[in-house]
């Protein structure tokens, strides 16, 4: 019998459509998968069983009446999804992995991408594991302790969005939403052997907006890119909430999926000019990706994009952020706080108005600089993270700095500073068997590019998912 906890969301509404399954049996096999495995994991902080196997009833009805009647269906009609815990979700309490936030309150309204993914007739199972107020690469907190790696339970998942790409690589649920603000839902994606995509800021609207400012994007996880292309065509979808939102673009991101990379101009940028210390094994990886690019079509170049480290930029404007969450909390919040988020907010508070506009000047340099290197190259290549998961460790392990912060990362948030989009997706494993991730950067707006590309890419490698039976 198939896992249908294995089968990605492409198929699965292939085999609705055909009725050969139904939303409910999905449902239930991904719910007893949750049961067995969220005690190791802690991907998810929050399940609800009843308000799950109601939505899919309720699809099971639609795909019934779409097949006998010609019904409608929802673009995602009864295919599980996953929320994370730092977006509004009627009905579930949104406590952003922390103590200070009262679960006892109303909830009562949905962030757009839970809307839009309620809308698309999506089976919502619940919320997944962040850092408090997702302020580390990493998925720890006091109030849900370690999240874990499905590959390896010694290690990482990543963060923040790490319940939800352990989530979507142990088989517990197919599609997640992740927050990405310096590497957000590419690191874990790297991490976790998933397809990760930060959009360009404003494609995928928000609301609230992130206490964190225009470094924030909100992004797919999925199995595969097909399955990230499918969720953009929802989450993608106007809200008037969000002020910062692009124009809506009526597109089908999956149309074109196949097309290739014949003829595109690819920059091949191994260190982005700086990094260091990257792990030989993804180094050869994504040197062999450029390889992979080169004999699909592409023309790739080895270049770099010619801009410094701007870890400085990017972890001044998030302690900054973090400042400023922190004055809003009461001294008995602050002293629930997590360790490293009040070591942030601590560097934060070292910040005056005259420091964070330089900072914001030195970023617009920057994102200058990156849209004129974009004129002469369709799309940029790295490694997603300089290393593979890391051994996981509880909250407050070390002394926060910028380098123990993103010092490991230094290709992901780059590219928050300059709002463009960016995919990480699976290339294989290292010697130890730990998942690594190569990264496609494409121009402002090039969403639709950079998916047609990781797509084609992708054809060059196995799906690979872990042994869970090993846990």
């Amino acid at each position: 019998m198939t896992d249908l906890t294995q089968t990605t969301a492409h198929d699965l509404l292939s085999l609705y459509r055909q009725g050969e399954v139904s939303p409910v049996e999905v449902t239930r096999q991904v719910l007893k998968r949750i049961d067995k495995l969220n005690p190791i994991l802690h991907a998810y902080c929050w399940v609800d069983e009843e308000a799950a196997l109601a939505s899919a009833q309720r699809s099971e009805a639609r795909w019934q009446a779409h097949r006998h009647q010609g019904a409608a269906v929802g673009a995602l009609e009864g295919v599980p999804a996953s929320i994370k815990d730092l977006l509004l979700t009627r009905g579930w309490p949104t406590l952003r992995g922390s103590r200070t936030v009262d679960p006892a309150q109303a909830w009562d309204v949905d962030a757009p991408v839970t809307a839009r993914l309620r809308e698309s007739g999506a089976v919502l199972l619940g919320k997944t594991t962040t850092p408090e107020f997702g302020c580390k690469g990493e998925t720890n907190s006091l109030l849900t302790g370690i999240s874990r790696n499905p590959w390896n339970t010694d290690h990482t998942p990543g963060g923040s969005s790490g319940g939800a790409s352990a989530a979507v690589s142990a088989g517990l649920g197919p599609l997640a939403v992740g927050t990405d603000g310096a590497g957000s839902v590419r690191i874990p994606a790297a991490f976790c052997g998933n397809v990760g995509l930060k959009p360009s800021f404003g494609r995928v609207p928000a609301y609230p907006l992130s206490p964190f400012g225009s470094v924030a994007h909100l992004g797919p996880h999925a199995m595969t890119v097909t399955d990230v292309a499918l969720m953009m065509n929802t989450i993608s979808l106007p809200d008037a909430r969000d002020w910062t939102s692009l124009p809506f673009e009526q597109r089908d991101y999956t149309a074109g999926l196949n097309d290739g990379v014949k003829g595109t101009r690819v920059a091949y940028s191994p260190r982005l000019g700086y990094a260091t210390n990257v792990h030989p094994d993804i180094a050869a990886a994504v040197a062999q990706a450029a390889v992979h690019l080169s004999q699909l079509g592409a023309h790739v170049e080895q270049t770099d994009p010619g801009i410094d480290d701007p870890l400085e930029i990017t972890t001044g404007l998030w302690f900054a952020g973090a400042y400023q969450v922190w004055r809003t909390l009461t001294p008995a919040q602050q002293a629930l706080t997590d360790p490293d988020f009040a070591a942030q907010a601590a560097l934060g508070a070292q910040l005056d108005a005259n420091a964070i506009h330089q900072l914001h000047q030195r970023r617009g340099v920057l994102g200058s600089h990156l849209r004129q290197f974009m004129q002469s190259h369709d799309l940029i290549l790295t490694p997603s993270t300089a290393v593979p998961a890391f051994k996981a460790r509880p909250a407050g392990h070390s002394p926060m700095d910028s380098a123990a912060m993103l010092g490991w990362t230094p290709f992901s948030y780059p590219f928050n500073l300059s709002q463009q989009p960016a995919i990480s997706l699976p290339c294989g494993l290292t010697r130890e068997g730990l998942p690594m991730g190569v990264q496609l950067v494409g121009p402002m707006f090039g969403d639709a590019l950079v998916l047609r590309a990781a797509k084609a890419l992708e054809t060059c490698y196995a799906l690979i998912r872990p042994d869970m039976e090993k846990v």
